[in-house]
């Protein structure tokens, strides 16, 4: 199943959580048949990105964390002359654009263009010589500068997990002026300090620069990696997202490949048969997940185990699903059955007696499920009378789709078969007005509502959790055998 979706992400996080590279770890001969969910990035997505990058940049700049700079210089007359540069700290910081490539085969490209920064700080300087005593002076400056940034993100993988490398990360400077107590006239101080002061402060600021950044991609993955896992997490009910093989980085995508595999209270099942191809996939949208046949089926078997694939009706929710139809044979069969009792004192109660199977279709999902509906009476002071109860083989066909940020599934074709029925009204089960009432209130109403508490329950990690981080917009959700 493909859940391909067009989106607009608020933040490079995304980007560097969503592309995993593996250079660190050892997977099988044929790790494709242990992947269960896959996650493709394409390239207009990586390009929309780009407007984040230069935020994440100039974060970068502002918390990168300067150390004193100091050096000393033997010159003619003066002497030996040492300096100290000292609680430097950026201001009037811009980026005039910046451009992101997927080098095929390689790693993430960033290219930071006309990066202009006003450093500012202290400048403590002494000399001593033949016809000078020692002495210290201490003065403010600022440094303006103009830097070009090249930045190769490579990833790899670390215990199954991505740890990405930002270290190949290169400063260029195309300026680089000293201007002492605001003093912007070249003065002999300047002129001294500049010739000698600009190599060690390029190395620092590069080295501290380059540090931050490479800082930023550790914590910003490490934050993607914890909330994706917490993301399909559910108390007992985990998704393990290890990686499974090496990424694949192209010239129009990234993609990455996780196990899928369900964990419910230490028990999970080894997925080694998938079907995945890299062909599933195209570059029409921006964002698609894949998720394998038995990773969903996974999840519907935890979520029964876990007593979750159950409904109950009261109230106005019983009165819609009984009064659908406003026919004299429907407030007949509705009057013998509930025994002249308001819906406010019964109770619906719809559950699955047996694990659902899911396949893989390409009309849509195909959900088998045996089913059992029992409706009570609540008589006050006496235990409930069980009105109606019934146990029912169902076969639905569900196409899924998406909004509001949450996953709706809908089924467009159903089929029932009665294995167990008995009513008070209908004991003999021969009432042709009771039977044919509750076939069609099955059909119309009982499968949908049938269908939304399994769905409910396996989105239930979806529609439960907020990821303010992204939208996403006008997905098409496509099933393939």
């Amino acid at each position: 199943m493909c859940w391909a979706g067009r989106i607009m992400l608020g933040a490079f996080s995304i980007f560097l959580g969503l592309v995993h590279a593996a250079a660190a770890c050892e997977f099988g001969p044929f790790p494709y048949r242990g992947t269960g969910i896959v996650c493709r990035m394409t390239e207009p997505a990586a390009l929309l990105l780009n407007k984040e990058v230069a935020q994440v940049i100039q974060a970068a700049f502002r918390n990168a964390k300067f150390p004193n700079v100091t050096g000393e210089r033997s010159l003619r007359l003066l002497g030996r002359v040492a300096y100290t540069l000292s609680h430097i700290q950026v201001n009037d910081l811009s980026i005039e654009r910046s451009e992101v490539e997927l080098k095929e085969d390689s790693a993430i490209h960033i290219s930071i263009r006309n990066v202009t920064a006003l450093f500012k700080g202290s400048l403590t300087y002494g000399y001593a010589g033949a016809w000078f005593l020692q002495l210290f002076h201490s003065v403010d400056f600022e440094i303006e500068s103009s830097i070009d940034l090249q930045l190769n993100i490579n990833l790899m993988c670390q215990k199954d997990k991505v740890a990405p490398d930002a270290s190949d990360c290169y400063l260029t400077f195309h300026k680089l002026t000293l201007h002492l107590q605001g003093d912007k006239e070249p003065g002999w101080l300047k002129q001294l300090f500049t010739d000698f002061i600009s190599f060690t402060l390029k190395l620092v600021l590069k080295r501290e620069v380059c540090k931050e950044i490479n800082a930023v991609a550790q914590m910003l993955t490490n934050y993607v990696i914890d909330l994706a896992a917490n993301f399909v997490r559910d108390k007992d009910i985990i998704v393990d997202i290890s990686l499974t093989s090496d990424p694949v980085i192209k010239a129009r995508y990234i993609e990455s490949h996780h196990k899928g595999i369900v964990l419910y209270k230490n028990n999970s099942s080894v997925l080694s048969d998938s079907v995945f191809s890299p062909s599933l996939l195209t570059e029409s949208r921006m964002l698609y997940f894949w998720l394998s046949e038995h990773s969903l089926s996974s999840l519907a078997a935890a979520a029964f185990l876990d007593g979750q694939l159950l409904l109950h009706l009261r109230g106005e929710k019983l009165q819609e699903l009984f009064e659908m139809e406003d026919t004299e044979v429907q407030r007949k069969a509705v009057q013998r059955i509930f025994q002249g009792t308001s819906y406010n004192d019964s109770v619906a109660k719809v559950w699955s007696l047996t694990q659902p199977q899911i396949s893989f279709q390409p009309e849509g999902t195909v959900v088998r499920s045996s089913v059992a509906v029992e409706v009570s009476i609540l008589l006050a002071g006496e235990e409930p009378l069980v009105a109606l109860y019934m146990e029912k083989e169902i076969t639905a066909t569900i196409q899924a789709t998406y909004a509001e940020k949450k996953l709706i599934l809908q089924p467009v074709d159903s089929r029932v078969e009665i294995k167990v029925f008995k009513c008070t009204a209908d004991p003999s089960g021969e009432d042709p007005s009771i039977q044919s009432f509750l076939q069609n209130m099955i059909l119309v109403a009982g499968i949908p509502e049938v269908t939304s508490s399994i769905g409910s329950a396996l989105t239930s990690l979806m529609n439960s959790k907020r990821l303010d981080l992204f939208d996403i917009i006008n997905p098409e959700i496509i099933t393939r055998q």
